[in-house]
């Protein structure tokens, strides 16, 4: 099977693409959006309609009584019924400010949990892709962005207030509709005063709806010409965090000239949103008359009317509130769903990252688990080119191995080597040809499976800023001895013994302000130590002491060949001497095996690529 993806295509949308929607994709990415927020918190989503729905009724509540107020005040009603009203209004607007209140607390507890949830998404996302997006920059590039859009307030959370602004607006707009129908049917206001006020109403809605998307104009394009500004500043700002780059920085004077580029970018931006502010607030201008003028306009109508003797005192104040909330309403209406459009593009982009497909064939079958460890490994006519490239880096590789073997895979560096690990453990499928295990296909195999049978030191591992036991055994939960025993195996043992806190020693400064500082040999022994802790029938070297001086990498070479014993042993390496103790050794050069042999039998063939490349390193172990 296949790990499904969206019908969105998501090269349509990458990092330096823009964006354009059809109405069918504004339906799809909104019904997905509101999906996704009730997701990520239905508790945070459900708390917030509420109290956004309480907030929008709470104003209408004194409006309503305060003029039933005025009107039992004017007409000379009794104390008991005056008093009835202040309570209703004390009352009701006691309890729904409580039951708001209580929404929001639940909110904020809730919201924890919402953010947790959108930033382990890209976590949980990169663990379920293919290994192919995981070294597409574009695909980096994408996340990188749509993580910045974030931070600025677009895509995820500009939603949660774009729903939080309709949900209130169009609660106010349904109440001040409510509490002033009664107005178009005052007989002491004439139809054509009827008409001029929906005509104002619509024209200062209208006037809002362009203002805020002029607005909205601005904003977007200062942040899309900020995007790039912004993800180089990060990286820059990451560098000079890093307390590894202190030494580099005060070695070659380089303060100065950080601090210049940092102040330029900051002047840059400083620059721009400054244009964007000021052309905010001068498209903003025209709706401040509109309302205004309006809400004058207003006043003059219900005077004359309640000069008529058509409206009394207290609907007089309900009358003047309730259209100005009513305006205020409809335009805010109109820029949550403006704003919610704008936003559209951004949630596209964001989906966009989170559906990209994993196009791994992920397989069935169950990887034979032997007593024997007698696994047989085929590459037959294999040939590769990395995706949305053209030259093929592996070609017409056919090679063959089986389990207790131990095979060098040398070269030059550039000539595939690395290419046929990520082949053989499956992080790439071949362009043309097949890999076989025990005869079968290796895509027919169960992928998470298949990948359990190997153990991989790459020549660009990684440790983590946690504890050294942790560290060895990849996991939170490990059996202790077995992993110190690991570390002894791997040459670690005496900087073990020498450690206060054992396997308990936190790696590096990050998390720990007692961790240690290890040296890149040491290092390189932690990384072989957790090979060794997996305990697969596979266990690969690729170039993980590239570091190291041909004599020391030697050395942990033959230290690992004894400590594999039975498994099969995968030695990658541009330094033949590191290999020589191996049954076989590949010779690859610009992405094909050229010869194959044992040590002996290689440098026999005089005038081969072995013997040259032998020849012209050994100066290095003389």
């Amino acid at each position: 099977m296949r790990r499904k993806g969206s019908n969105i295509d998501w090269h349509a949308v990458k990092s330096r693409g823009g964006i354009t929607m059809k109405l069918t994709e504004h339906i799809q990415i909104a019904r997905k959006s509101v999906g996704l927020l009730f997701s990520l918190s239905k508790a945070h989503t459900i708390c917030m309609i509420l109290a956004s729905f309480i907030g929008a009724v709470l104003p209408y509540v004194p409006i309503y009584f305060s003029a039933r107020l005025l009107d039992r005040l004017y007409e000379g009603s009794g104390v008991g019924e005056l008093a009835l009203y202040v309570l209703l209004t004390v009352g009701i607007v006691f309890l729904l400010s409580l039951a708001r209140a209580y929404l929001d607390s639940r909110r904020r507890m809730a919201a924890t949990e919402m953010y947790r949830s959108e930033d382990w998404k890209y976590s949980e996302k990169t663990m379920q892709m293919a290994f192919e997006s995981i070294e597409d920059r574009e695909v980096a590039l994408l996340r990188d962005r749509i993580q910045r859009e974030t931070r600025v307030g677009y895509n995820i959370y500009r939603l949660f207030s774009s729903l939080e602004g309709i949900t209130g607006h169009v609660t106010k707009i349904g109440m001040s509709l409510w509490l002033t129908a009664s107005l178009l049917f005052l007989k002491t206001i004439s139809l054509s005063a009827k008409a001029a006020l929906a005509a104002g109403l619509a024209l200062t809605i209208l006037c809002k709806i362009i203002t805020t998307k002029r607005v909205e104009e601005l904003s977007d394009r200062f942040y899309g010409e900020c995007v790039n500004r912004n993800m180089l500043r990060g990286k820059f700002q990451q560098y000079v965090d890093d307390y590894h780059s202190g030494k580099d920085i005060r070695i070659y004077g380089m303060a100065e000239g950080l601090s210049a580029y940092s102040m330029s970018i900051n002047r840059a931006y400083c620059e721009a949103e400054h244009r964007k502010n000021m052309g905010q607030a001068r498209a903003s201008l025209a709706n401040v008359i509109m309302s205004r003028a309006l809400q004058f306009g207003v006043y003059l109508l219900l005077l004359s009317a309640a000069l008529g003797g058509g409206v009394s005192v207290g609907s007089i104040a309900r009358y003047v509130s309730c259209v100005m909330l009513l305006l205020e309403a409809a335009s805010g209406l109109a820029s949550s769903l403006q704003t919610a459009l704008v936003n559209q593009k951004y949630m596209k982009r964001y989906f966009s990252y989170f559906d990209i497909p994993n196009h791994m064939y992920q397989g069935s079958l169950t990887v034979e688990k032997r007593d024997d460890n007698d696994y047989n490994v085929e590459f037959r006519d294999v040939s590769f080119r990395y995706p949305h490239t053209r030259e093929y880096v592996l070609r017409h590789v056919n090679l063959k191995f089986k389990v207790g073997e131990k095979l060098a895979v040398v070269g030059m560096n550039g000539s595939g080597k690395t290419t046929f690990i990520k082949l053989m453990c499956r992080l790439y499928d071949p362009t043309e040809g097949e890999i076989l295990l025990n005869g079968v296909n290796i895509k027919k195999y169960d992928y998470d499976e298949y990948m359990s049978i190997f153990s991989v030191v790459f020549q660009d591992f990684r440790l983590f800023s946690f504890t050294l036991g942790q560290n060895v055994a990849a996991g939170t939960v490990y059996d202790e001895a077995r992993a110190g025993q690991c570390l002894v195996q791997a040459g670690f043992g005496e900087r073990l013994a020498a450690m206060d806190k054992g396997l308990d020693t936190y790696l590096y400064k990050d998390c720990d302000k007692d961790g240690v500082e290890i040296s890149g040999g040491e290092a390189q022994k932690i990384a072989l130590a957790r090979a060794l802790y997996k305990d697969a029938p596979f266990v690969i070297l690729d170039e993980p002491t590239a570091a190291l001086d041909p004599v020391s990498e030697y050395e942990v070479f033959s230290r690992f060949n004894g400590i594999a014993k039975d498994k099969t042993a995968v030695y990658i390496s541009h330094r033949l001497a590191s290999c020589r103790f191996c049954d076989k050794i590949a010779v690859f050069d610009q992405g094909q095996i050229v010869q194959t042999g044992s040590h002996g039998e290689l440098l026999a063939q005089k005038g081969g690529r072995y013997y040259e490349l032998w020849h012209a390193q050994a100066q290095y172990y003389e």
